[in-house]
């Protein structure tokens, strides 16, 4: 019995992107399928994925899937990358000054990333780099209690009438947490969201930066993919826990980068040991084929040192955690020497 293309297209529906944890079909990578003397089978895939692992990985499991048809002769499987709008160097909005930008992100809230981020920056600013750090969590801006910035603090205007970022521990920063009441609620939709983020971007007076590290909001949702669309940035940290449900989150975390040609700069695991396991970011790391930036314990000082506005790395720089942050600052900022920056 000759094969039809509906069964090849049957047969494809059970292949699954592995980034995206959907089937080819319905995400629409299958350009074209042909058949050829009822035996011959042909496939045009176009995959979304800038690894090129991840599209061999792909065929194969097309390839395997198409052989268990019976009568099936030979298969001819083609694949394509897909054009994307925009790439990380060709930015819509320019940054001048800004050597590299740096996403902290997670696929969900309450993995640590806000205090990643911080300790991240300021393990940048120990090694001598100029380092900023905006606060893109608008309804929750946790950063100037993190660097211990008083709640009355405001930042001042320059004669440009760009605001000048606060300082604290020689990072610059900036937060809706320094412009609006911490008792006055955020009900703020999508647009006025895109907006805040925007004026954070080209109405602060940022200066020559070696790094803008951003803390985005936790999930992917549309501010991070707005934000990850609009900017030139070099690349993404994802932060995790180590349970293995966490993998789930990183997945999240990684297709939304990876549609946005966003390179992956690697994954840290955040509240690693006894409580919560051990093992999960690095087995997400190994399974995406992206860096692994080590495990920060689950230390009680992180916490406290947060609170009061003394971070680890500032305050207990020989602790564990303190010398985990800084290894893998100095693993993204080693990665990056030979990175085309994202403004010059």
């Amino acid at each position: 019995m000759a094969i039809t293309k509906e069964q090849i297209l049957t047969a494809l529906k059970e292949v699954q992107d592995p980034e995206l944890a959907r089937d080819i079909v319905s995400l629409g990578m299958v350009k074209e399928v042909g058949v050829e003397g009822g035996r011959q089978v042909f496939v045009h895939l176009e995959v979304t994925s800038p690894q090129a692992a991840i599209g061999e990985q792909i065929k194969a499991r097309v390839q395997e899937q198409l052989q268990k048809l019976p009568g099936i002769g030979q298969i001819n499987i083609q694949v394509s990358r897909a054009m994307r709008q925009g790439t990380p160097f060709q930015p819509k909005m320019p940054l001048p000054g800004i050597h590299h930008v740096l996403l902290i992100a997670s696929g969900k809230g309450g993995v640590g990333k806000t205090t990643t981020a911080v300790n991240l920056a300021l393990a940048l600013v120990k090694k001598g780099h100029q380092v900023g750090l905006m606060d893109a969590d608008i309804y929750g801006p946790n950063v100037p209690l993190m660097l211990g910035v008083p709640g009355d603090k405001r930042p001042l205007v320059s004669p440009q009438e760009k605001m000048i970022p606060i300082e604290a521990y020689g990072l610059k920063m900036i937060s809706m947490g320094v412009l609006v009441p911490a008792d006055q609620p955020m009900v703020w939709r999508g647009p006025m969201l895109h907006g805040a983020v925007t004026q954070f971007l080209q109405k602060v007076e940022w200066g020559e930066l070696d790094f803008l590290v951003i803390d985005l909001p936790p999930g992917t949702g549309d501010v991070q993919l707005s934000l990850a669309q609009s900017v030139a940035v070099t690349g993404a940290v994802i932060v995790t826990t180590p349970q293995e449900v966490a993998l789930m989150d990183v997945r999240k975390a990684v297709a939304m980068f990876r549609k946005t040609s966003i390179p992956i700069l690697g994954v840290i695991e955040n509240m690693s040991g006894e409580i919560f396991g051990s093992g999960g970011g690095q087995k997400a790391a190994a399974e995406f084929k992206v860096p692994f930036l080590g495990k920060i314990p689950l230390d009680p000082q992180i916490r406290k040192g947060g609170d009061a506005g003394q971070p680890v790395v500032v305050q207990n720089p020989q602790t564990i955690a303190s010398i985990q942050f800084q290894a893998a600052a100095d693993l993204i900022a080693a990665n990056l020497k030979t990175a085309v920056p994202s403004q010059s």
